[in-house]
C-alpha cells in the first residue's frame, strides 16, 4: 500500500517546518548585542521616514532618545509636532539647520549651522542616558564637507557608547562612514511624484 500524496496544505507546512527548523538554528546563534551605527542612504524616498520610525520604537518602548536635523530648516514637520507635544520627556528634538543650501546661499552660515548641530550631536551621543540618536540629514552636511568626516568617522569609533545606536540619515553617504556602519540601507528611486508636477505634501513629505 502506497501512501497518499500530500496535499498543497501538507506540503506548505511541510516546507515551513523545515524553514522554522533552519531559522531557529540560526537565531539560537544570534545572542549579542551592542549600539548599532546605521546608515540610511540612496537616491529614494524614505531615508529621514525610516529613522523616525526608529525614534518612535524608542519613545514606544520607554527608551530615551533625541533627534538633530541638519540642513532643513525650522519649519515644523509633523514627526518634530508630535514628538515635542508629547512625547519632549523621552525623546529630545533639536532642528539645527538653516535650510536647504539653495535658500540659504551662504556657505559660512551652511558651515556654522552644521558644526553648532555636530556639537549638539556628540553631547548627545555621550550622554549614557540616550540610548538613539537620529542625526537627519547629515550625510548632506558630510557630502559638502560643512563637516569634517575624518572627525565624524573618528568620534563614532572611540566616543560612541558601547550601547548607544546612532543613526545617520541622507543620501551620497560617504564610503568611510559606510565602512564602519553596521547597518547600512540604500533608498532606491523608482518613481516619485515630484516629477509629474506634484509638490511635497503632508503625512508624506513632512
Amino acid at each position: 500500500m502506497t501512501d497518499a500524496p500530500l496535499t498543497d496544505d501538507a506540503r506548505h507546512a511541510a516546507k515551513m517546518a523545515k524553514k522554522k527548523a533552519a531559522r531557529d538554528k540560526i537565531m539560537a546563534r544570534k545572542e549579542g548585542e551592542k549600539g548599532l551605527i546605521i546608515v540610511h542612504t540612496g537616491p529614494g524616498k524614505g531615508k529621514s521616514s525610516a529613522g523616525f520610525g526608529m525614534i518612535l520604537r524608542c519613545i514606544a518602548h520607554k527608551m530615551p532618545c533625541a533627534v538633530v536635523q541638519f540642513i532643513k530648516g525650522t519649519w515644523q514637520t509633523g514627526e518634530r509636532s508630535l514628538i515635542e507635544e508629547h512625547f519632549p520627556d523621552l525623546c529630545r528634538f533639536y532642528a539645527m539647520g538653516e535650510g536647504f543650501t539653495w535658500e540659504t546661499q551662504d556657505r559660512a552660515r551652511d558651515i556654522a549651522a552644521a558644526r553648532k548641530g555636530w556639537e549638539k550631536a556628540k553631547e548627545l551621543i555621550r550622554d549614557p542616558e540616550i540610548q538613539m540618536v537620529l542625526l537627519d540629514e547629515i550625510n548632506i552636511a558630510l557630502r559638502y564637507d560643512y563637516l569634517d568626516l575624518a572627525e565624524v568617522v573618528d568620534f563614532l569609533k572611540a566616543e560612541k557608547p558601547p550601547m548607544t545606536h546612532v543613526v545617520l540619515t541622507g543620501r551620497n553617504a560617504k564610503e568611510e562612514l559606510i565602512e564602519i556602519a553596521d547597518l547600512v540601507t540604500e533608498m532606491t528611486l523608482v518613481k516619485h511624484p515630484f516629477r509629474s508636477g506634484i509638490k511635497g505634501q503632508k503625512g508624506v513629505e513632512f
